[in-house]
């Protein structure tokens, strides 16, 4: 993995070897107007490849829409030797959106989700008929160019918990990012994330601080390197002790067929941890993906498209130091209809 990595610089450095040839073609115009991208972003193409879809505990979920746009739902979960279900309906409607959900545990609740009842402004309320207490009004205000061109600002706040409330800035540049967080309440938490570079080449760093302490909670480093068919990136993180490298290959241009792999190491406690894994598109409605850790854990994966934007998925997990277990994680995944979480647009 690690000589992949030098291997992409390399590759990027003879892109760069003579400053008089023109540009090469995979740094277009229009990726260089696109920008180095966030910090948040390196390594995530890797993560999600390794992480998204699997699950770890029983379940077996069924979600329908009709034609009316009421979407229905059912699941039920076993989780540790507990089982737990609910059932809910969706509706929506131009901008709004309502939810009901009933669980085993006798619990209704109730969300409304109102978009644009001013301008740019997400409201949603959400109450347990058993449990007011537990009742809350969130809202998400989001406004573009309101500092600086190319800047996002989005303020969000939620009811009764005035201390949840927070804002979110972000900056694009051609050759850079700039992003903060900060709580709003009395003793807030600041952290700032900062990317320079291309498209190809980026380097960034992380930091958060404590008002309340004046000390800086964590620390975090990293580039990466984007080249058309892979991806790689190398973070440092936990001020210092975490190092984590990773990389991903795509082996077709719709980027359906890829192995890649996530290594991570502790360097106080001198542990190591790595993932690898792959996904292989069979034919357009069928994808195979499987994974294997260092600790010996095997999990696959089987998504099928029987119709139309509706997938059954097939999971489960092998532990390989335990093999008078049961595998666990024995999943089932059915849902059909336009989307399988609603959302607003």
């Amino acid at each position: 993995m690690i000589l992949a990595f030098f291997s992409s610089l390399c590759f990027i450095a003879s892109q760069f070897y003579d400053i008089d040839t023109p540009l090469s073609p995979l740094i277009s115009a229009s990726a260089m107007n696109s920008g180095p991208g966030l910090f948040s972003n390196f390594g995530k193409k890797t993560k999600d490849l390794l992480m998204r879809d699997y699950q770890s505990d029983q379940k077996i979920s069924v979600s329908t829409t009709s034609v009316t746009g009421v979407t229905l739902t059912s699941s039920a979960t076993n989780k540790g030797g507990e089982s737990t279900g609910d059932v809910g309906a969706m509706y929506k409607h131009k901008n709004t959106l309502i939810n009901v959900k009933f669980d085993a545990q006798s619990n209704i609740t109730m969300t409304l989700t109102l978009k644009d009842i001013a301008p740019s402004t997400n409201t949603t309320a959400s109450f347990k008929l058993n449990n007011y207490k537990s009742s809350k009004i969130a809202t998400t205000l989001t406004s573009t160019d309101i500092f600086f061109p190319s800047t996002k600002a989005i303020a969000s706040l939620e009811l009764p918990d005035f201390r949840s409330g927070k804002l979110d800035v972000h900056y694009f540049h051609h050759h850079a990012t700039l992003t903060s967080t900060v709580a709003l309440n009395h003793s807030p938490t600041i952290n700032i994330s900062a990317t320079i570079g291309t498209p190809i080449f980026a380097m960034g760093a992380k930091v958060g601080y404590e008002t309340p302490s004046s000390k800086f909670t964590n620390f975090t480093v990293g580039i990466s390197v984007n080249i058309p068919d892979s991806t790689s990136s190398i973070v440092l993180s936990d001020k210092g002790d975490t190092i984590r490298a990773s990389y991903i290959h795509h082996f077709d241009r719709f980027k359906k067929t890829a192995v890649a792999g996530e290594f991570t190491r502790r360097l106080k406690t001198n542990k190591t941890r790595f993932t690898i894994g792959g996904c292989y598109a069979v034919d357009g409605q069928t994808m195979v993906k499987a994974k294997l850790t260092n600790h010996g854990k095997l999990s696959v994966l089987l998504k099928h498209e029987i119709i139309p934007k509706s997938f059954v998925t097939l999971s489960s997990e092998l532990d390989s130091q335990a093999f008078h277990k049961i595998p666990s994680g024995e999943h089932l995944d059915l849902w059909t209809g336009i989307d399988r979480h609603p959302d607003l647009d």
